[in-house]
């Protein structure tokens, strides 16, 4: 990987996403830009509605210019952070910070159309600078961006962990292939790691989940890679999340958001279930 986009804040996922980017850095010899986005869209409207016209807009015509102040300093404040760890490893001249206004997923866009050099990886924190008040929940920039970028998505966790097991978990889709096709061309970076591949299987159909668990270990064989793989009974995301714990894996590559936003609403979705219950990071292919 060449090139990571980092998502930034001043949330504790922030800092873990900079200590994420830095083992990217060092394991894949990456260039990271750091971004940040002040969301200052929100305030452009009153912060409460007059209804009744008696207030007008003089008691709010100072405020965007306020928050902007304090936007530029959390914005400098970040950027001395992120320097600094990257400078303590030697790795300063691989790290730029990027400060924009406006919405996260639109940044993100506007710099794949302008920048110089697409980014290979985008990575983001589960959860924003709200993940005390709303510890049970995902952090809302983290399912569009993951929704919206075509390129894979690192969601880091709460905790830094350095991956030791990794594990795949293969549907047959597009989207779990190109994850083992990923981990096997960048093998190297993960020396020295396990990495287990599972496939669900509905009742009765053990014999589909088997064949797509062969074709998985032929990709990686092919690469001299030689995993751990099982077969796995019962509903997707329970069945994955408790191999997971189980086996120890503390790195998770899969596909991500399979089916329809109209299908998500009436049966929910195994990926943000997954996101939920598994506390370690995890890429995710579209």
């Amino acid at each position: 990987m060449k090139k990571i986009l980092v998502c930034i804040d001043g949330s504790l996922y922030g800092q873990v996403c900079c200590q994420y980017a830095l083992w990217v850095a060092k394991k894949f010899g990456s260039q990271v830009e750091m971004l940040y986005v002040s969301e200052l869209w929100q305030y452009e409207a009153p912060l409460v509605a007059d209804f009744g016209g008696s207030l007008g807009a003089q008691p709010y015509m100072g405020l965007t210019t306020q928050l902007q102040q304090i936007e530029e300093e959390k914005s400098a404040a970040l950027r001395d952070y992120v320097f600094g760890v990257f400078e303590k490893e030697g790795l300063r001249a691989n790290v730029t910070f990027n400060h924009r206004t406006g919405v996260l997923v639109d940044c993100i866009e506007e710099l794949d159309k302008n920048g110089d050099e697409v980014a290979d990886l985008v990575l983001i924190g589960k959860r924003g600078e709200g993940a005390n008040m709303a510890k049970a929940h995902l952090g809302s920039n983290m399912e569009r961006v993951v929704r919206a970028c075509e390129r894979p998505c690192f969601v880091a966790n709460r905790e830094f962990f350095d991956p030791k097991k990794v594990l795949v978990a293969y549907d047959g889709s597009e989207s779990a292939g190109k994850a083992l096709v990923w981990y096997a061309e960048n093998k190297k970076a993960f020396a020295g790691t396990e990495i287990h591949v599972v496939s669900v299987a509905r009742q009765g159909e053990e014999d589909k989940a088997s064949e797509r668990i062969r074709i998985a270990e032929s990709i990686l064989k092919a690469a001299e890679i030689t995993p751990v793989c099982q077969v796995l009974n019962g509903a997707a995301a329970d069945a994955i999340a408790n191999y997971q714990q189980s086996s120890g894996c503390n790195f998770l590559l899969m596909g991500a958001y399979g089916h329809s936003k109209i299908r998500r609403l009436i049966i929910g979705s195994t990926t943000t279930e997954i996101l939920q219950r598994c506390r370690i990071p995890i890429v995710m292919f579209r």
